[in-house]
């Protein structure tokens, strides 16, 4: 079971790369839904695995979306460090600052090899409930690897999360003394909003699979 399970997972180097394929993922096999906002093309769950996740992503840097973006100190455009209402309730949630507990409770119980954290509180509104629901730590082969769990993600925006968490994982590996793993990423519903359709067509028009004719 568990190597069936490591065969589903997709892997890419970088950030770049899996948010394309992601973006082809919910392309080609999504179906017409609908959200609060609007139409939308929602696509069949999605697991994979990223090694490199920077900013400085050529792929980022040249098909990123200029809406999610605003400048930074050194005058460069820079995406927001996450979403203000995950980054809250990853630092302060029910008055647990969760990354901390994450820290100790590894530093304080080598043998145990994972902790997790949840951003979810029970039977919130739904439309207070943010799209990143939990956090997944484990140390395996000496490595500090991170699951980052969505119940759902507007994925043409989704590199915005996955960088910023990718600064989580490296602040824990850091704190205890390893070096991170690949970070993991699982999103239950995938969606494009058809409003950025045509953007995103040609975003995966500039940039074909290898195996293309």
């Amino acid at each position: 079971m568990a190597a069936a399970e490591e065969r589903a997972v997709r892997r890419w180097d970088t950030c770049g790369s899996a948010w394309i394929a992601v973006l082809r993922h919910v392309w080609t096999a999504g179906e017409a839904g609908m959200e609060d906002r609007g139409p939308i093309i929602e696509g069949p769950p999605v697991l994979f695995e990223v090694t490199s996740l920077t900013w400085e992503d050529p792929i980022l840097r040249e098909h990123g979306d200029p809406a999610g973006e605003r400048r930074g100190a050194e005058g460069r455009a820079r995406p927001p460090a996450a979403s203000e209402r995950e980054r809250a309730r990853l630092r302060d949630l029910q008055d647990a600052d969760q990354v901390r507990w994450v820290v100790d409770l590894l530093r304080a119980r080598p043998w145990t090899t994972s902790a997790w954290i949840s951003l979810a509180v029970p039977c919130e509104p739904r439309d207070a409930a943010p799209c990143l629901v939990a956090l997944s730590f484990r140390i395996r082969a000496y490595k500090l690897m991170m699951t980052a769990m969505f119940r759902a993600q507007n994925v043409f925006r989704g590199y915005l999360s996955y960088v910023p968490l990718r600064e989580v994982q490296l602040e824990v590996a850091e704190e205890l003394g390893l070096p991170p793993g690949p970070m993991r990423v699982f999103v239950d519903v995938p969606y494009l909003r058809v409003a950025d359709a045509e953007r995103v067509a040609r975003i995966l028009t500039a940039l074909p699979e290898p195996n293309a004719a």
